[in-house]
């Protein structure tokens, strides 16, 4: 049965921004994108490059290693190298609590 999992605070997450955080040995890339939190696959599908090392572009995410890039929203890739998206996940802010199902 899916849970929430507390894996960040949103005063952590400066907006228009990322992090790295954990939830039970899955790593995640947290966005802040305009006042609003995504978490994504911290791996990017093309090499496993590290998303919470990216940048924020508009409504995307760019892989440091390669400059795949990604829609925060969706995961969905929008350049390649990378051919498939992030995977998702539901969040929710409670507080200044972040929480994402797993």
């Amino acid at each position: 049965m899916a849970r929430f999992v507390e894996v960040a605070k949103k005063s952590q997450i400066p907006e228009n921004s990322v992090i790295g955080a954990e939830a039970e040995g899955k790593l995640l890339a947290l966005v802040n994108l305009n006042g609003e939190i995504y978490a994504l696959d911290d791996a990017c599908p093309h090499e496993a490059g590290p998303m919470s090392e990216g940048a924020i572009e508009g409504d995307e995410i760019v892989c440091p290693w390669h400059a795949s890039r990604f829609d925060v929203r969706t995961g969905r890739v929008t350049m390649d190298p990378a051919v498939a998206g992030l995977a998702t996940y539901k969040v929710r802010v409670v507080g200044d609590a972040v929480e994402v199902e797993l």
